[in-house]
């Protein structure tokens, strides 16, 4: 029984991801990609849902584990290649599904940093194409890596994965675009909780909704804060994550746009390192407002934690040009605070936001 029901979670997972996410008719060409083996009952649903819809679907695999053996044992003519099969693939499809397996944080722990970003540059060059000339969504499926991070069993990593992702996506994008619309309409921004009352101006920007066309699980609405707006303190209830380390206990305090003094209950050296990266590191460059209310539990992968409904996020660093943001730096990351036992959110001087609940 339990199988027969995991299975149908798997099917009607894929026909959100065929039918919602992607949109896929008839003929259409679509490229699925199996990232570990623990994604094959999803890729299996997907491509008996791409089938039905009368797509053309094609599975390719890859692993962590074979991108590890490239990078220890490939010279540089091999770490600087971007595979032309799996450009090609990109040109070929017409939409893009990417199963995303988790797999060891710490997989690349001992590889030269210069042979990863060799690396990471050559596939850069496939996701370019993908974000070109694919409709695509990608997908973090959860295993025991996933879960054994999250600090979870498998059975309760399954259950909150399906709980994020089997929604009514169209009813819940029409309630992000409501908020959305609610937020575009403000200029000024002030967050209130434990250890933090924080001002910044989102004027002249634009918010955008995540609603389950790019990411799956989804659910959030962000824009890029003014740069020299940001004044007052934040402090984080949860730690951010950086390349699978934590630096917990965040306080933050801003000046005309810029972070002044950051302190952390552990790993301060690495969050000193990362604020002097480059010289917008040291300013917002995205506030987000996590709306999936179907997450409910911190689980250290920033593709679930920013969805997380009745929390905000900021991310210190790079700024999207679709927010209409200008801040530019080599950084991006996004911290989480939670709103959820105490905190508000104003906007223009009225409450929306109380204890994780919206109030508009």
């Amino acid at each position: 029984m339990d199988n027969e029901r995991r299975r149908s979670e798997w099917e009607q997972l894929a026909d959100i991801l065929v039918s919602y996410s992607t949109e896929v008719q008839p003929g259409q060409k679509v490229q699925i990609t199996m990232m570990e083996v623990e994604t094959f009952a999803l890729a299996r649903a997907v491509h008996a849902a791409v089938i039905r819809a009368g797509g053309l679907p094609h599975v390719e695999f890859q692993s962590a584990y074979l991108e590890r053996d490239l990078m220890r044992y490939g010279n540089q003519a091999q770490l600087d290649w971007a595979p032309e099969m799996q450009a090609h693939g990109m040109e070929w499809a017409d939409v893009y599904i990417g199963l995303r397996g988790a797999r060891n944080p710490h997989e690349f722990t001992g590889i030269a940093p210069e042979k990863i970003a060799a690396h990471k540059r050559a596939m850069g060059q496939v996701s370019a194409l993908r974000n070109e000339q694919t409709r695509w969504v990608l997908v973090r499926v959860p295993n025991e890596a996933l879960a054994q991070q999250a600090e979870m069993s498998l059975d309760e990593m399954m259950a909150f994965f399906f709980s994020a992702t089997l929604r009514d996506w169209a009813a819940e994008a029409q309630r992000y675009r409501e908020l959305c619309a609610v937020f575009q309409a403000a200029e000024r921004v002030r967050l209130v909780g434990g250890g933090t009352d924080l001002t910044f101006s989102t004027r002249g920007r634009v918010y955008e909704v995540a609603d389950g066309h790019l990411n799956m699980p989804d659910g959030e609405i962000f824009t890029a804060p003014v740069d020299d707006s940001a004044q007052g303190t934040i402090t984080f209830d949860f730690p951010g994550v950086y390349v699978g380390q934590r630096v917990e206990g965040i306080r933050l305090e801003f000046d005309q746009g810029q972070v002044v003094r950051a302190t952390a209950r552990t790993n301060q050296a690495l969050l000193d390192k990362l604020l002097d990266m480059d010289a917008g590191a040291r300013r917002l460059g995205e506030f987000g407002v996590g709306t999936n209310f179907g997450i409910q539990r911190f689980c250290y992968d920033i593709l679930y934690d920013e969805k997380i409904g009745g929390t905000v996020h900021l991310a210190l660093g790079r700024a999207y040009a679709e927010n209409k943001g200008i801040n530019q730096s080599a950084l991006h990351w996004d911290i989480i605070k939670d709103l959820r036992q105490e905190g508000q959110i104003w906007l223009d001087g009225r409450v929306v936001l109380e204890k994780g609940r919206f109030l508009v």
